[in-house]
């Protein structure tokens, strides 16, 4: 007689297995707060206990940026045992997982918890019937510097960048300088040693795979100054912005591990090329892939009509999508940075682009050029998904493709040709008068989006429009 196979253990027995196995003294509970950034909170091992994925841990919200006023502060974590990974930089031995924000009143999860928009905006596309599968595959491009310097003071300001790597360095006194900086948009992707980080890349790409991300392969980016690019694998919609929040965090802790520093950040240097975080999207429905047809480029109508929500709502949807001041330095004309709304196949000129370098079904997919790395990945992929899944629905017609290239047309042949908002204080008012399409199926509810307007014009806005800056001096001081 044949032996029955094991059963096979849970997420959470194999949390509590690792934990054993490797001595593990700690365990890191991280969550991200409204804007974007991950937080955490760490508790020995001992205090994780079967119980700890139903009651998780208590917070203080009213600390968190655009959440809880003080008076209803109280409120839960509780940890995903699939999130799982070791946590390499971290002295004493301590793992990592990734936590759902909870009302500790009712234990639902939270309306603003951003991880729990991005599970909502999932079971919407599955109530729907038309896909059970989002994959998203993000391209966040950042910069590696040597050192940074910035400062805000109510009599002055200043920043400065610097990196071994910038063409502003050519004539500086190094003791020796060796040259090979590359020069400005030249820097996609000559060998080294003009390329000087790809070792580190590739210790980033190391423990990027420890941890359990996968990665599809590391470059050099276009601008000069230590810009880089680490694809990876694209993932189902939570997960992929799950791991888009592990590789930042991996990114940054590699380079301080060796007296650097990253940037996502999407404009940090003038006059070259900007950080960008190209999104690909496809969905499929019983393991089959379903942007992939006859039509234009090799796409389904499903597809063609996914392009026609995200160009109508590309307005609106640059508010979660690049949603800082700084996005909109970065979303101007002459540099790879697509302003213009429209789609073409192979033109990295379109706002949307649909790749070819296969005829697989499997990898028929649609890339939106717009978004930047500041993006918080869980709000940013719900909106995606969103405003495509609304082309899906009302068969949205994306007109037809601009196969030109964009940035050699004339300004009358872009006449009828959109653009994206000029500032983020622009693509607020669009998602202001459009987002009825973001709150269906109770997926971005209408006091998040009011939250995010509010929050994003009070902290960013109005600070940055009563902030003097440098420039100002050097055209206005002599009036």
């Amino acid at each position: 007689m044949a032996k029955a196979k094991p059963k096979a253990k849970t997420s959470r027995e194999r949390v509590f297995d690792f934990i054993k196995e490797n001595d593990i003294k700690f365990v890191d509970l991280k969550f991200m707060d409204f804007p974007g950034q991950w937080q955490h909170l760490t508790v020995p091992a001992t205090q994780l206990e079967d119980s700890s994925f139903e009651n998780g841990f208590g917070f203080d919200a009213s600390s968190m940026r655009g959440w809880k006023a003080i008076n209803e502060s109280d409120m839960l974590i509780i940890p995903d045992p699939e999130t799982m990974f070791f946590d390499p930089f971290i002295e004493i031995p301590t793992i990592s997982l990734t936590c759902d924000v909870y009302e500790p009143s009712t234990k639902e999860k939270y309306t603003r918890c951003p991880r729990n928009i991005a599970q909502k905006a999932i079971a919407y596309l599955q109530s729907t019937g038309i896909a059970d599968t989002a994959y998203f595959g993000p391209e966040a491009e950042f910069f590696v510097f040597d050192d940074v310097r910035y400062d805000s003071q109510p009599n002055g300001c200043f920043y400065q960048v610097d990196s071994i790597e910038g063409k502003w360095n050519s004539g500086r006194e190094e003791n020796p300088n060796l040259g090979y900086k590359p020069r400005y948009k030249e820097g996609y992707f000559p060998v080294p040693p003009t390329d000087q980080l790809m070792d580190l890349r590739n210790e980033m790409v190391m423990n990027l795979i420890n941890c359990g991300v996968e990665v599809e392969a590391q470059h050099h980016e276009v601008a000069s100054g230590g810009q880089c690019e680490i694809d990876l694998r694209y993932q189902p919609l939570v997960k992929a912005a799950d791991q888009l929040l592990m590789f930042k965090y991996i990114v940054k802790n590699t380079a301080r591990l060796n007296n650097r520093t990253v940037t996502y950040m999407p404009k940090p240097i003038v006059g070259d090329n900007g950080s960008g975080m190209h999104v690909h999207t496809s969905f499929w429905k019983n393991g089959k892939p379903l942007f992939a047809g006859t039509g234009y480029a090799g796409l389904s109508e499903m597809g063609l009509y996914f392009i026609g929500g995200l160009l109508k709502h590309a307005a609106s949807l640059l508010a979660f999508t690049n949603p800082i001041t700084n996005s909109y330095k970065r979303l101007v004309p002459g540099f790879e940075a697509p302003v213009n709304l429209a789609y073409s196949q192979r033109n990295r000129s379109a706002s949307i682009r649909i790749p070819m370098y296969s005829t697989s079904p499997k990898a028929k997919r649609v890339e939106f050029r717009c978004p930047d790395p500041a993006a918080n990945p869980y709000l940013a992929f719900s909106a995606i998904l969103l405003a495509g899944l609304d082309g899906i629905v009302n068969r949205i017609d994306p007109g037809d493709p601009l196969d030109k290239d964009i940035y050699d047309m004339s300004p009358e042949e872009l006449k009828g040709v959109p653009s994206t908002p000029g500032s983020l204080e622009d693509a607020l008012k669009a998602l202001a008068e459009d987002h009825e399409y973001l709150v269906k199926g109770d997926v971005f509810t209408e006091d998040v989006i009011q939250a995010w307007i509010q929050y994003k014009i009070e902290k960013e806005i109005r600070p940055m429009a009563l902030q003097p800056h440098p420039f100002e001096f050097t055209m206005y001081y002599d009036v």
